[in-house]
């Protein structure tokens, strides 16, 4: 769906709109542009320069210099994930990613968490990206089925999780080994982005960081075979402890 004109766009940034698209008229300096182009920026949202001839062809009407692309998905919050997981009488199950801004890595994600019966994804608002249609269409129909929460603050939604009992793993290349670790009960699994890996502050709140055995000479795996590798481990380990019960 796409918004357009000075006011929609100012107001939907505002708002904390999913925007996966802005699309801006070359050339607009005045303080109003300026402005809205800032608080685009800031949120991390990607942002196409182009003439206005350009403009006039995506949208037939007055667009002062701006379409914003939006998506029609719906987010949940983080209590709605907790909410899922005790109407099920399941100890939370929950994997936040750190800054994941591939399309294809989030939909493969949200696929591998559908598949696993994880109760929900947590990303951040910011400088990540969201669930727009190339998401949807990688998790191969898993997206309409997977609760995904946006928060503002990754590291604040960490500190809650662990207050109701959570425990927060980090996936991270110099952690303990995942499969000598002990998984099993309430747990979220922190999944960095494709550069840096999980922020440095994120860690450190992290109650263990584990990892994956690397035996070629890349040193690190892409963030959705690294999340599906340690959910699956956890839904093993699970599994076993229902069977020695």
């Amino acid at each position: 769906m796409k918004i357009y004109g000075r006011n929609s766009v100012a107001e939907a940034l505002k708002e904390g709109t999913t925007i996966d698209r802005l699309v801006v008229q070359k050339d607009l300096k005045d303080s109003g542009a300026n402005r809205i182009i800032a608080d685009a920026k800031s949120r991390g949202i990607k942002i196409f320069f182009r003439d206005k001839e350009y403009l006039d062809r995506e949208v037939p009407a007055r667009h002062q210099g701006f379409i914003a692309e939006v998506t029609d998905f719906k987010y949940c919050e983080v209590a709605d994930i907790l909410a899922a997981a005790e109407e099920k009488g399941e100890p939370p199950f929950i994997v936040i990613l750190d800054g994941v801004e591939d399309p294809h890595n989030l939909g493969s994600v949200i696929r591998v968490c559908e598949c696993a019966g994880v109760h929900g994804v947590i990303i951040p608002r910011h400088r990540s990206v969201s669930v727009n249609d190339t998401v949807v269409k990688v998790s191969a129909g898993a997206a309409t089925h997977m609760k995904v929460a946006k928060v503002v603050n990754v590291n604040e939604t960490i500190e809650d999780l662990k207050k109701k009992g959570v425990w927060i793993f980090c996936a991270d290349m110099d952690g303990e080994n995942v499969y000598s670790t002990d998984l099993t009960g309430a747990a979220a699994f922190v999944i960095g982005g494709e550069g840096g890996g999980v922020k440095r502050l994120t860690k450190t709140l992290c109650d263990r960081v584990v990892s994956l055995p690397v035996r070629g000479k890349v040193n690190s795996l892409n963030a959705s075979v690294a999340c599906g590798v340690v959910v699956y481990e956890k839904l093993r380990q699970d599994q076993y402890a229902k069977l020695d019960k």
